[in-house]
């Protein structure tokens, strides 16, 4: 049976408009066999994309089994073992996404870490990567309205604005379309904190000598001086 992992409570946490950050993840844990068989043993059919960390794929978990509820949709990310990426991309995500909660911010609602096997497990996004609906052709990817489209950077925006209003700044490092998801309302949300980072303390500028993120995303002053600029 999973479990939870709660170092945090609605009293650890401080509040920020339209969301909150807890002090430490509140997260179900799950176990690698309750994951495979939520994705029915990860079956090709089941994947719905692939990124640096692994693919994700489309599962059913019981939310309370004990009370005979009914399967609640949700995508779960599993590590590719030859990535490049690995636990640290993985605990960042476990660290930010565990912590926070923001209607323009995907929800990640557990985790798995058994053996070598790092899954994550997140609120099922029905239409996608904005990415897909931008770039791709066919029957089911129809021109976005500009109306829709604008709705979309609107609720980018915010998700943008509440990481960077935070009491503790985060540097969000990965801002894309593929990282933007669509609920079945095509309300945006942001995703992948990977490369995720608090930002400087006490006013202080930040530098880094390991400039990170997507090359034609990054912010150009970023990429050359490895300063964020406020």
């Amino acid at each position: 049976m999973a479990s939870t992992v709660s170092g945090g409570s609605t009293d650890d946490c401080y509040e920020e408009e339209g969301g909150h950050i807890l002090e430490s993840p509140n997260l179900r844990i799950f176990t690698f066999a309750e994951l495979r068989g939520a994705c029915r043993n990860f079956k090709p059919e089941t994947v719905l994309g692939e990124g640096g960390f692994g693919k994700v794929y489309k599962g059913w978990i019981d939310v309370n089994p004990a009370k005979g509820s009914t399967a609640m949709v949700v995508a779960v990310k599993k590590l590719n073992p030859e990535s490049v990426q690995g636990m640290e991309q993985w605990q960042s995500e476990v660290n930010f996404l565990g912590r926070i909660s923001h209607p323009n911010l995907v929800k990640l609602l557990g985790y798995c870490m058994e053996d070598n096997e790092l899954l994550l497990v997140y609120e099922f996004m029905a239409k996608g990567s904005l990415e897909n609906h931008l770039f791709r052709r066919g029957a089911i990817y129809e021109p976005l309205p500009w109306s829709l489209r604008l709705k979309i950077l609107i609720g980018a925006a915010r998700g943008l604005a509440f990481l960077h209003s935070s009491e503790r700044q985060i540097i969000y490092r990965d801002f894309k379309a593929s990282n933007i998801l669509l609920d079945s309302h095509f309300n945006a949300k942001l995703s992948d904190f990977g490369l995720a980072k608090h930002g400087p303390d006490d006013g202080e500028s930040h530098v880094t000598t390991r400039v990170m993120g997507t090359y034609g995303y990054a912010a150009p002053e970023y990429v050359s001086t490895g300063m964020f600029v406020s």
